[in-house]
């Protein structure tokens, strides 16, 4: 017992002289480390008698306790000492000239949801948003999606192993038609949205990744018809490649909750190796290519959303915004918006001050 209080007094003694966390750690090693005496006293208590250990084990116990105590203490001493050194010794002249720091950017997506924000906006139409964990109810049922359809299968989406308090499967939305639902039960008709947002399907390649961005878009009132679609998705893609000569084909499609549903086709041509929208798909070094797809919202869709399909007509269209930033922007991988390369960011990113207006000119880069 006399050599443990000695020891420990001795212990506690170097910790108070200690002048650098080295020298602390150096003193916590001698002690607790796993060589250190008291680690090594702790080991004989399993060779006592009962009657040893009784007596030997609280004078090691405590000396473990004072010890990791004391060490602490200096610790926090010593690091809130070398904290105050460094404060007094680090000062900042304001008399310097400013030191330009390194800028950020707006990504591409985010320029692109203003850019669309804006057109939409200018027609009539407001943003709407929803949760990104959707119940397949909103997700594929209310949008006319049987328990068999394809999308549905695991391979394609990213479910959660619990489900809602009514038994529903919860699952990353796979599009944000389900805001369209949420919007017409919410609201009613008529109604006018657009609804930006991130997607998750089970997809990764140079145009395809996990979780990516759409925009869709929803009027529901009295007396639409396919006319009317054609005529916003012209106008916007007018607006937003700033581009008069925009053609667009609707080439007949099928999807659950548009009848009839067609895909949205957009002339263009090659320069410099890439794609340049503009011009007629079927004029000589021309072609199509699909940008979306649209059509008139399926009846039974407006019977889910709680509207009348006698009363009430609309349509919908979905868009990658994705696929449009790298359209417009000359961008040939989808993959690199989400790396995160600084000089990817540099190149294709925007200046927080270049905001779209259509008087500008949505694509105005600063």
């Amino acid at each position: 017992m006399t050599d443990i209080t000695s020891q420990t007094e001795a212990a506690l003694a170097a910790i108070a002289a200690a002048t650098s966390l080295d020298a602390l750690e150096a003193e916590r090693l001698e002690t607790l480390g796993k060589k250190g005496w008291v680690s090594l006293a702790l080991k004989t208590l399993g060779g006592m008698s009962p009657e040893e250990r009784t007596a030997a084990a609280p004078a090691i116990q405590s000396a473990r306790a004072a010890i990791a105590e004391a060490l602490d203490a200096k610790k926090a001493a010593l690091e809130a000492a070398a904290l105050e050194e460094q404060l007094a010794r680090e000062t900042v002249d304001l008399t310097l000239p400013a030191v330009a720091a390194p800028k950020g950017s707006v990504h591409p997506v985010s320029q692109v949801m203003d850019e669309l924000a804006e057109i939409f906006a200018d027609l009539g139409f407001a943003v709407a948003t929803g949760p990104e964990i959707e119940d397949d109810w909103h997700n594929f049922t209310a949008l006319n999606m049987d328990e068999t359809h394809p999308a549905r299968a695991m391979h394609d989406t990213f479910y959660f192993p619990d489900k809602t308090s009514d038994g529903k499967d919860i699952l990353l939305r796979t599009h944000t038609s389900p805001v369209q639902i949420r919007s017409m039960l919410d609201q009613g008709a008529p109604i006018r949205i657009i609804a930006p947002g991130r997607v998750y399907r089970s997809d990764s390649d140079a145009t395809h990744t996990p979780m990516f961005h759409q925009v869709e878009g929803l009027v529901i009132d009295r007396d639409i018809h396919l006319g009317h679609l054609k005529w916003t998705l012209e106008t916007f893609f007018k607006a937003f490649f700033e581009r008069e000569d925009i053609t667009l084909r609707l080439r007949p499609s099928y999807f659950p909750f548009t009848e009839p549903s067609v895909e949205v086709d957009v002339g263009y041509s090659t320069e410099g190796g890439r794609r340049v929208v503009g011009g007629h798909g079927d004029a000589p070094g021309h072609a199509w290519m699909e940008l979306g797809g649209s059509g008139m919202v399926n009846a039974r869709v407006l019977e889910f959303a709680g509207l009348d399909p006698k009363e009430w007509q609309g349509f919908a269209f979905g868009l990658g915004i994705d696929r449009i930033a790298m359209l417009k922007y000359g961008m040939n991988d989808l993959r690199a918006f989400f790396d995160g390369d600084p000089r990817w960011l540099a190149h294709y990113g925007f200046s927080p001050f270049d905001q779209p207006t259509l008087s500008a000119g949505v694509g105005a880069r600063a």
